[in-house]
């Protein structure tokens, strides 16, 4: 059997890589004479200093009292990042579900409820930083190419002092290389690979730095990409069991490998040097995603395939302009930093699943089935798919203060402002049906989402460290917040179809105010205003609050650190678009966390780690509530303790091992019971809770570890280099409720590992590589179309088996790759 094959070709490789994973770790952690040894052969065997910006100011790694990993520019190379899936299997930290490419949630430290990035739900948890700007938009963040970029730097815990509301948990900035007045440079790659059991793809990626005058220089960088498909879109026939004449027949859209993806884009930036104190750099960066096919595999059609009823693409595009100006008041540093986003999203994606088991559920119960009809009174056939169009706009501004980097006592602070809008827009379709039953002015639309979202942060914010001694230094930072997020416009049917939702309402009927354009009226509203005034005005959650931090650290030598650290982050509270249900209420994540950095052995060993627990109050959750609709819910408290290490070994000449590894143990603290109180206050007293106490929290692994060795060598005059990378996490739950849960299943744990060989000299280089050598099915996420209960258990008594989705990782991949730089 090939699942019997799969089976033991995994589990081999399992075991063989998590043991040499782990012994390869402890050697990095733990065996540094191995490298001091080493270093009595060479005296260049020194690890490079990796300068960071995380505090709002430029700082050796190694000085700040934080727990951070940060790839630079040399080692995204050397491990061929492209892309936020590259770099995140390196963060152990860092977990993520995804439907697809620009659609991917991110986690940090087990702060994962499940079910985050639905249009009028949950801001995320970890921040995304392009530069300056956050770049998480409500339904997730920015799928950035990751080339010419100066370094990627990952912050783990709640950093709720300088970054403010979508850094719960965590931050992952991107900084990208800025045009440098002192030299031309330029440097293009090349490369083609090949997914087993899919299609071809190949990159194209190139940049041009050109010095203007000796203060300004300006710097252009494109990229174009194809990744290829490897799930299969298999012809089939489905027969819904309610009227036996209507059958799904995919044969129009059938086609092997359908899930390609094309990606271009590009990035300009300019740099000028107004004098010897201020710097101007604006910057215009853009790109464009077409992903087709869906991502998902059903196992019941076998290995990364599926059977799917309708045309599927995503159309993400999207624009930055940003703007930064650097310069000094007296001898304090000031900086200013303004971004501009639009983002435009347009999608087409099968739902017939929801179709075909509602009519098996309404023939499970004893009635019809099918029941949507035309204009003649004759039943249709009622396969759903559903058509988006979503309009982001994003503006951020900030401008901070800093006081000098040599001074006892040291200031960074300043204001920041952002707004956030998504104009919503989603039609769920069946073809040929009745006007009756159509949402007025939408054909063919049995549902319509037309929603306006607005989100607006204000903060001031500051941090102030004293070195009290030359060794010990104390750190105290607030943050005052305020946030006001509006949620206006239509969802439902037409009059023809429901009494009592939709249209039926509406205020003022059909012929009421469409405060969203092109929206048939409106029945999203602040029901206290109209019944007050008869205005139709946005429902509103605001609250002004803080966010803080205390830190102490000692240095113990020149080369050991020792910190201490308690923050506090947090999510805004919303409302949910089904006006039914109350608002959700704001979360909050209190961290408490010792941690060390340190650099041993003449500067040959790098060994950081942390140990924390963490406390998450009114975590707010997503699920699938009636009709599939997504509800936003505050579920109690949980609690996370755990710790993460990371080392680097320069262990001979040319040889080096980095390994990182993070523990996490994610645990409700109190009942969820899966409903609130009037107030949106969660309810944790009830007889059957959906998830008791104790239970862990999805999405996240208890265990996850990454590793790399390299070596280099030269031979007459050319460079080479070897190099395996490997990651492993453990078995994840895919959902916090117990029943679902049991539904869905764990993911299973996973080890991948790559493999690459490169040579080059005089600027050129050539390299081959092999990813996902074991081709490892890692699941990124599971899920059933229309929630677990009903599409994932199916009606089995009508001939109706549930359906439960899988997101696996990308194939076994060969790749060659050249590149010159001059």
């Amino acid at each position: 059997m090939i699942t019997d094959l799969g089976a033991q070709r995994t589990g081999f490789a399992r075991n063989a890589t998590r043991s040499l994973l782990l012994a390869t770790t402890v050697l990095a952690a733990g065996s540094p004479a191995l490298a001091q040894s080493a270093g009595a052969e060479s005296s260049e065997l020194v690890l490079e200093e990796i300068v960071v910006t995380s505090q709002k100011r430029s700082e050796n790694m190694q000085d700040v009292a934080l727990a951070i990993q940060a790839f630079g520019n040399e080692k995204l190379e050397q491990l061929q990042v492209t892309d936020f899936y590259d770099y995140a299997k390196m963060l152990p930290n860092l977990s993520y579900a995804t439907a697809g490419p620009g659609f991917s949630q991110v986690y940090m430290r087990g702060v994962a409820s499940g079910g985050d990035g639905n249009h009028s739900g949950s801001l995320p948890s970890v921040g995304i930083y392009l530069d300056e700007q956050p770049i998480t938009t409500i339904q997730g963040a920015l799928d950035v190419h990751v080339y010419d970029i100066e370094r990627v730097e990952a912050l783990s815990g709640p950093q709720g002092t300088l970054y403010g509301a979508s850094s719960q948990a965590g931050t992952v900035r991107i900084i990208t290389n800025k045009p440098d007045v002192n030299e031309f440079s330029a440097a293009y790659d090349l490369e083609v690979n090949q997914v087993e059991h899919g299609g071809m793809g190949y990159v194209g990626e190139g940049y041009v730095n050109k010095p203007l005058s000796d203060k300004a220089a300006i710097r252009l960088v494109g990229w174009v990409k194809e990744d290829a498909g490897y799930i299969d879109n298999v012809h089939n026939v489905r027969q819904y069991v309610g009227r036996s004449q209507f059958a799904d027949d995919n044969a129009e859209f059938a086609e092997d490998n359908y899930n390609n993806v094309s990606t271009y884009g590009g990035r300009l930036g300019l740099r000028i040097d107004l004098d010897e104190n201020w710097t101007l750099t604006p910057q215009l960066m853009g790109q464009y995603q077409k992903s087709n096919g869906s991502f998902a595999v059903d196992p019941a059609f076998g290995d990364l395939k599926v059977a799917h009823y309708h045309p599927e693409v995503q159309k993400d595009k999207w624009v930055q302009a940003a703007l930064t100006l650097e310069g000094k008041v007296g001898n304090w540093d000031l900086t200013y930093s303004g971004s501009y986003l639009r983002r435009a999203i347009d999608g087409e994606t099968d739902y017939a699943d929801y179709a075909y088991f509602y009519d098996a559920y309404y023939v499970a119960g004893g009635g019809g089935g099918t029941y949507f009809y035309d204009n003649a009174g004759d039943y249709v056939n009622p396969s759903q798919f559903f058509r988006s169009r979503d309009r982001f706009s994003k503006i951020s501004q900030e401008l901070r203060l800093a006081s000098p980097a040599e001074n006892d006592v040291r200031f960074v602070g300043g204001f920041f402002y952002q707004r956030q809008s998504h104009n919503i827009q989603q039609r769920y379709m069946i073809w040929d049906i009745a006007d009756a039953i159509t949402v007025p002015n939408w054909d063919n639309t049995i549902w319509l989402t037309k929603q306006s979202r607005v989100d607006r942060d204000y903060a001031v914010f500051g941090e102030l460290t004293w070195d009290i001694t030359e060794k010990f230094s104390v750190t105290g930072g607030l943050r005052v917040f305020k946030y006001d997020n509006t949620l206006v416009g239509f969802f439902g049917y037409s009059d023809g179809w429901s009494s009592r939702t939709g249209v039926a309402a509406c205020a003022g009927g059909i012929d009421g105010p469409a405060v969203v354009e092109n929206s048939p009226c409106t029945n999203l509203y602040d029901d206290a205003v109209y019944a007050a005034t008869g205005d139709v005005v946005p429902r509103s959650a605001k609250k002004t609050g803080n966010t803080y931090k205390i830190n102490m650290n000692y240095h113990v030598t020149d080369d050991i650190m020792v910190y201490g650290t308690i923050s506090r982050g947090f999510r805004p509270g919303g409302h949910n678009r089904r006006g039914t249900l109350p608002p959700y209420i704001p979360d909050f994540l209190t961290n408490y966390e010792l941690g060390w950095k340190t650099t041993l052995f003449d500067g040959r060993v790098r060994f950081n780690g942390a140990i924390y627990q963490q406390d998450w109050t009114d975590v707010q959750y997503s699920l699938l509530g009636a009709n599939g609709l997504t509800e936003i819910t505050n579920a109690a408290q949980a609690r996370i303790k755990g710790f993460e290490m990371d080392a680097t070994v320069a262990v001979t000449d040319g040889l080096t091992v980095t390994g990182s590894i993070a523990h996490n143990n994610a645990r409700l603290t109190e009942n969820f019971c899966g409903f609130t109180d009037d107030n949106g206050n969660p309810v944790t007293e009830c007889a059957s809770p959906e998830a008791p106490i104790g239970t862990v929290l999805p999405i996240t692994p208890k265990f996850k570890a990454a590793m790399t060795a390299r070596y280099e060598w030269t031979f007459g005059d050319y460079n080479a280099y070897g190099q395996m990378v490997m990651s492993h996490q453990d078995r994840r739950n895919s959902d916090l409720r117990l029943l679902e849960r049991s539904i869905l299943g764990r993911l299973p744990a996973s080890t991948e590992a790559d493999f690459s060989f490169g040579v080059g000299k005089d600027g050129w280089t050539i390299e081959a590589y092999i990813h996902n050598a074991f081709d490892e099915r890692t699941e990124n996420g599971r899920y059933a179309a229309c929630g677990e209960t009903i599409c994932g258990t199916g009606f089995p008594e009508v001939g109706a088996p549930g359906i439960i989705y899988s997101v696996p990782s990308q194939p076994r991949t060969f790749g060659i790759k050249f590149g010159q730089e001059f």
